[in-house]
């Protein structure tokens, strides 16, 4: 199964089986989209989603019925298949498929590898340097020219960059 990882379980939620998780989608509310997930490899239904403030939501999945179950899910990360995710807009990337993407000057020049993406009002970028180091920046206007997830390149302004980068 080609999948995505768009949730953690944190915790059961009262007596009934309901799983309070955080959320990886740009808003807990896009967990409502999804009518089957995967937990501990298990395909579970969603039965219903609560979303809630910041990245969080409850979720009551069929055949989670009681504390005790859910308690069993604690931890687990919430999985779909990637056939069933809702196609995105123009311009907009999956996380997951932009992270191990190389990171390129307009000229070509090879800076690095991306490692983590912290979602934000800015995205945050990290990526790795072919010598070893880290280099985070802010997704900031003018940095990223092109993302090209197939190529497994994110083209950035170097100028730009440089203006926004914190390289250790």
């Amino acid at each position: 199964m080609n999948s995505l990882i768009v949730a953690k379980i944190l915790k059961p939620q009262g007596i009934k089986g309901e799983l309070k998780v955080a959320s990886y989608t740009d808003s807990p509310e896009d967990l409502q989209a999804f009518d089957a997930v995967y937990v501990g490899g298990n395909r579970y239904k969603v039965l219903k989603v609560r979303p809630q403030a910041g990245d969080l939501a409850y979720i009551s999945l069929a055949g989670i019925a009681d504390r005790n179950a859910a308690e069993e899910l604690r931890n687990e990360d919430v999985v779909v298949d990637r056939d069933e995710i809702p196609a995105l807009p123009d311009g907009a990337h999956y996380i997951a498929d932009v992270i191990g993407c190389e990171v390129v000057t307009r000229e070509g020049e090879v800076l690095g590898v991306v490692s983590d993406i912290v979602p934000a009002r800015t995205d945050v970028f990290e990526y790795v340097k072919p010598n070893g180091g880290k280099v985070v920046f802010a997704a900031a206007d003018g940095v990223i020219a092109d993302i090209d997830t197939a190529g497994k390149k994110v083209t950035v302004d170097k100028a730009r960059l440089s203006e926004v980068a914190i390289d250790d």
